[in-house]
Order: structure tokens, then sequence, then C-alpha cells
């Protein structure tokens, strides 16, 4: 009779536990907009069999980077509107900065680079649900995120330029903001650092927008990378703007990822990938290649 009521037992313990099940990456935050675009070569690294729970952690699956390389790829966020970082050429080709970056990070982990576009907000929601790997969209690192997210070391360098209407004399300083009209994504850094100057800040969903609002007069100023004007001005050099300021010092593009120990690992694959990279001069090559510039380096170091 014992031996029936354990045998029961166990039946009943072995009826509740329950099956994980694998997260796709191919969406993000449910927007059917978004595209996934596969770069790089699959390699295989000797990595044991077993089905892959690429994004939720698992105490069978080991961490982060071991699940990546079961599984043979690396899934990267990005917007794919942001000229040169990440945009589409002429072919409607997924192309820029990061996304070049991206595939040779990937293929130092010996997996292939999977792309996922989306609007800015939906990358990090991404991120913070575990359909995504890495979010590689010349991200800048400030004091907020580093509370949510690790980063990566720099693989970028760039310097915040406010940029007005060539006829526009008012502004001429990063205090002269102060009750004007900006336009940039909501949560980025420069929405932040415009509305610190007490300029009202007009959310956008992307680049587009904010030139065209500019372009149109609607609003006074942006603010944006000081290469992402060079980059807009060469593609429309019959448009009238200028850079009425630039910030001293040099802000850090970082690849954030998911803090914790589950991710420890790909960090420090991923710093070790982007060191490889910058020592065999394929960054600095790729930074010209894009935005006439080599943002690799620090300025101020010159390394």
């Amino acid at each position: 009779m014992a031996a029936a009521v354990l045998a029961a037992a166990v039946m009943g313990i072995s009826g509740c536990s329950g099956k994980s099940s694998s997260t796709g990456g191919s969406q993000a935050g449910g927007n059917s907009a978004d595209q996934s675009t596969a770069a790089g070569e699959a390699v295989e690294d000797g990595e044991d069999s077993g089905e892959l729970e690429n994004q939720e952690p698992s105490e069978e699956g080991g961490d982060q980077l071991a699940r990546i390389r079961e599984k043979g790829e690396l899934i990267v966020a990005m917007e794919g509107t942001w000229s040169p970082w990440t945009y589409h050429d002429e072919d409607d080709k997924l192309v820029g900065y990061d996304v070049e970056v991206a595939g040779l990070i990937a293929e130092k982990l010996g997996v292939k680079a999977s792309f996922v576009e989306g609007e800015w907000d939906g990358l990090f929601a991404g991120l913070d649900a575990g359909r995504y790997d890495l979010v590689i969209n010349g991200v800048e690192v400030t004091d907020e995120r580093q509370e949510k997210y690790d980063f990566s070391e720099p693989y970028g360098y760039i310097r915040t330029a406010v940029i007005v209407d060539g006829a526009n004399m008012e502004i001429q300083s990063f205090e002269d903001l102060k009750g004007k009209k900006t336009a940039n994504t909501i949560s980025s850094t420069y929405a932040a650092l415009a509305e610190s100057y007490g300029a009202q800040v007009t959310s956008v969903d992307d680049l587009n927008q904010t030139f065209e609002l500019l372009n149109t007069g609607r609003i006074d100023a942006t603010l944006n990378a000081e290469l992402t004007f060079y980059d807009y001005i060469n593609a429309h050099p019959e448009k009238n703007l200028r850079i009425a300021a630039l910030t001293e010092d040099a802000s850090l593009v970082c690849i954030p990822m998911r803090k914790g120990e589950d991710s420890a690992s790909l960090r420090e694959a991923v710093n070790k990938a982007i060191d490889e990279i910058r020592e065999s001069g394929k960054l600095s090559e790729l930074s010209d290649k894009y935005f006439g510039n080599d943002i690799s380096q620090d300025p101020k170091r010159g390394n």
C-alpha cells in the first residue's frame, strides 16, 4: 500500500513539471512592419547539441552566449532608418556602419547575425523581453541606461550637434535652446539633453521625420550626432542647414545587453571581438567608409 502511495506521488510530481519553450526573435514588440535579415555564416563551434532557448535563461541551456552559439544565431535589433548607422540602400538592402560591425562581431562569435528592425523604444522593449540578444544602433551610454543595461566597451565616439536652419541666428549655443522647439525620438539622449536646456521636445519616430520638421520650420532645432548632420547634407546638398553648437566631449557609443550573470560571458566575448576588429584596422576602415572620419578612435586619447 505504501508503495502504491509513493508511485502515485511520483506521477503527480512529474505531471506538474512545466516544459519551457523557445521564443522567437523576429518581431519587435509585435510590430508587423519589422523585417528580419541574416548576414554572415553559421560556424560549427563544437557545442553540445540540443534544443536551444536563446532568450530565456535556463539551467539546462547554459548562459546566453552558450545558447547563441548552440543556435548559431546572434539576434541584433536596430532601427534601419538612421543613416549611416543603419539604413536601406537604393536596392532596399539593410546596410550601415552598425550592420557591418554587428556582422563582424557575430563572425568572431562563430555565428551568423540576424537583424530585426523596429522603432527606437521597441528595440529596448524587445531586449528587455529577451527577444533580441543585442541592440546595435549607435546607442550612447547614459547614467540612466547604465542602471538598466550592461554595456560593451566603446566602438564609437561622437559629439552632439545643435542643428538649425541656416538662416536661424537666434541659436548659437545649447543655452539658446531654452523655450525653443526641438524634435527627437522621445527617449533618446538627444531629447534628454535638449530638455535639460529648457527646450520643448516634439516626439518623432525617426530621423527623416526630424529633418522634415526642421526643413518646414515647425521646429527651431534638433540635436543629433555631428556625423549624422554631415551625412544628411551630403545626401541633400540643397538643404540650408547649419551646426549652431557642438558638445566639447565626445559621448561613448557602446552595445547594450541585459544585466546579470547570464550575459556576462557574452559581454566579454563582444568586448574581445571589438578589440580584435579595432586592432585589425577594420573598425577604422568602416568608420571612414560610412562617416568619412574615424569615429572608432577616442579623440582625447587618439586611440
